[in-house]
């Protein structure tokens, strides 16, 4: 029997999800294993906790602002603060499951480089003609995303992942299961692929 894969929640708006995205899949491929990918909605998530984004919040915020540069170097990643921080990273996350139930590898191609657009070059993704832009810049039909995100099904599945992610567990971005396992953080990578290796401990 296959292994489960792996699964992913992340929110654009987040840089360690950005860390985590650009290694994720590399990573479980070295142990036999494929990830599923779940973008969400952290404002959601933070409204049911009653908390404010974390780059919103006193100290954490400033903490996050050099944290982050740090990070980037860490893992080698190129950064470029965006524009707008944090997004709304709604129209970004539909367009994926639009993406996701035509072609899950595309989809995945997709929010790669939606990631790359928000934290590599500073863009501002929450908006249909920025996501329209990146999705043709990788070979899509950006007038069928503009339609896509507006379909009653992908409104549904976001939010379906969202309240899915919270019955699990899900408080940050980002935040892998294995199997039950949740690991919360992009510095917890380094856990997970421990934990692919020796199963569990």
């Amino acid at each position: 029997m296959a292994a489960q894969p792996l699964d992913f929640y992340f929110d654009f708006a987040s840089p360690y999800g950005y860390f985590a995205a650009m290694a994720i899949d590399e990573l479980a491929a070295r142990h036999g294993r494929t990830v599923a990918w779940h973008p969400i909605l952290l404002g959601a998530v933070f409204k049911s906790t009653s908390v404010a984004a974390t780059v919103q919040r006193p100290l954490q915020g400033d903490y996050l602002r050099h944290d982050v540069v740090r990070c980037a170097r860490y893992y080698d990643l190129p950064l470029t603060w965006p524009e707008v921080m944090p997004i709304n990273a709604v129209t970004p996350s539909r367009a994926y499951y639009w993406a996701a139930a035509r072609d899950v590898d595309l989809a995945r191609s997709l929010a790669k480089a939606l990631y790359r657009a928000h934290w590599r070059e500073g863009r501002d993704i929450s908006g249909i003609d920025a996501v329209a832009d990146v999705a043709a810049g990788i070979g899509m039909d950006g007038d069928a995303v503009r339609n896509g995100v507006q379909e009653p099904a992908v409104k549904d599945a976001l939010r379906a992942a969202t309240d899915a992610a919270m019955a699990r567990g899900v408080f940050g971005s980002p935040f892998i299961f294995v199997e039950g396992e949740g690991f919360w953080g992009a510095d917890r990578l380094v856990q997970v692929e421990r934990w692919l290796a020796q199963g569990g401990w």
